[in-house]
């Protein structure tokens, strides 16, 4: 078989099929791999008119229609079957070649796989993909890893086939090595968890607390999408809520069960951050609402518990709270995206990656799932101060929160009142609050850690590290 392709896709379910069409459609020659050979064959019959396919049907014909150094892309499901794959193939390449891991695999183990590889001369580039399946057909945003040398091979064919943004800048980036861009797509994750969480506590306040029904609550989201709250999440909320089941009549959203599933880089997310002593507690939340939605035996045994049940608003009060709900949701987004870049800044200190924060705010403007129009002002705030500790730091960011203050700590209070459940909206101010105070009850737990396990503790007057005798006299002494 004459070499031919300049990239190769292995895995051609509906994520693999979409981005093998895209580098076709781009007017690169593009080799295919599927274990069910008929995949592969399908495939071409049906989009052979998009661009140049080569269809295979074994490791060595695929291997052998690359051009070097050769380019080939996994499709396949995260942990043991990208291995699999990676065995298969491996011992058919060469120095110089590369494998291009585009699943949703854990970091861990792309920093596993690349150091292996590495010693074997092979580039192993764990690329974060974000956009479905629609974004990998039109253009996602991408989120590579890996050597800077594997970069300068593939970064142009990746910036062709990713999204671009407003100003026209390709969504994708050489994220760093190793395993940083599958991190960078995890915490993407994490904060898409947190925005959905988000936007469904604002649904339920609207609905149970302001008496809105479903239709005219897609028109309050639609209204706040012509703001700065312009987003795909927003967006498609809107389309989700105004959609009527045609079986029953009833609005989409009452005929679907309350119980939100997940894939696992959430749940990564927030166990990364333990590890790395982050706090997330806006996405902790979001992944922690899903995990009791579907604890169906026990919110059932729980139903009957006292509590106040929401009385609906209406009319001008009902207008009102909608405002105030829009601030509580703009402040409380900021406070998730502040944590996930935190975590990321925190990843890249930790395995010597270098992230360029203002980067990644720059590739998530378009094509991925969080994508939104304040990204811009992100990116903005990180390209002015790369050492920015927080966004909250960011003086439009502060403002922006000082303005929402009152608004957003009376949606808590008329959810409390009313007994609805807002783990977000109330994660996000306490994180808020915890960061500005003067003083946290942190001097006590350092106080009682002492106490039972002489844990030793630091003073506000002199430096070092010191214990109390707590059964005796309770003297101190310097440990």
């Amino acid at each position: 078989m004459s070499t031919a392709a300049q990239i190769g896709v292995t895995g051609l379910a509906v994520m693999g099929r979409n981005l093998a069409r895209n580098f076709a459609r781009n007017g690169y020659a593009v080799a295919l791999h599927n274990r069910t050979v008929s995949r592969t064959h399908e495939l071409v019959k049906e989009f052979g008119h998009e661009g140049d396919f080569v269809a295979t049907e074994s490791a060595e014909d695929f291997v052998a229609a690359l051009e070097r150094p050769r380019r080939l892309m996994i499709m396949v499901k995260a942990g043991g079957p990208t291995d699999a794959v990676i065995q298969e193939f491996a011992p058919l390449l060469e120095p110089g070649d590369m494998i291009i891991d585009g699943g949703n695999a854990h970091f861990a183990d792309t920093r596993r796989r690349e150091k292996e590889l590495r010693e074997r001369g092979i580039h192993f580039v764990g690329t974060g993909i974000s956009g479905g399946e629609e974004g990998a057909l039109h253009g996602p945003s991408i989120m590579p890893g890996g050597s800077t040398e594997s970069y300068e091979s593939l970064g142009p064919m990746l910036e062709r086939i990713s999204a671009k943004a407003k100003d026209g800048a390709p969504c994708v980036t050489h994220v760093g090595p190793d395993g940083a861009g599958h991190f960078v797509k995890m915490v993407h994750n994490g904060i898409e968890y947190a925005d959905m969480q988000l936007i469904g506590e604002a649904y339920q306040l609207l609905r149970d607390v302001a008496g809105y029904s479903p239709a005219e609550i897609a028109e309050i989201f639609r209204t706040w999408n012509t703001g700065r709250l312009d987003s795909y999440l927003i967006e498609i909320t809107a389309e989700v809520l105004s959609h009527v089941d045609a079986a029953t009549g009833k609005p989409f959203v009452d005929v679907v069960l309350d119980q939100a599933e997940q894939k696992g880089t959430g749940r990564w997310t927030v166990q990364i951050a333990l590890d790395l002593g982050v706090p997330v507690s806006g996405i902790a939340e979001a992944v922690f609402a899903r995990s009791l939605s579907g604890h169906t035996a026990l919110r059932e045994a729980s139903r009957g518990l006292a509590g106040p049940k929401a009385s609906p608003l209406g009319g001008s009060e009902a207008a009102a709270f909608a405002d105030r709900v829009e601030q509580a949701l703009y402040a409380s987004k900021i406070v998730s995206y502040t944590q996930g870049f935190h975590e990321i800044a925190s990843g890249s200190a930790e395995y010597d990656w270098n992230i360029d924060l203002g980067e990644v705010a720059s590739i998530w403007r378009g094509g991925c799932i969080i994508r939104a129009a304040f990204l811009d002002r992100i990116r903005a705030a990180y390209d002015a101060r790369a050492d920015l500790p927080s966004l909250l730091s960011d003086e439009t960011f502060a403002q922006e929160i000082a303005a929402a203050q009152d608004d957003w700590r009376e949606v808590l209070v008329a959810a409390t009142r009313q007994g609805v459940p807002t783990p977000g909206f109330s994660a996000a101010l306490a994180y808020y609050d915890a960061l500005r105070a003067e003083r946290l009850p942190a001097a006590l737990t350092q106080g009682q850690r002492d106490f039972f396990g002489a844990h030793t503790y630091r003073r506000t007057d002199r430096a070092g590290s010191f214990h109390t005798l707590w059964g005796g006299d309770r003297s101190e002494v310097e440990a």
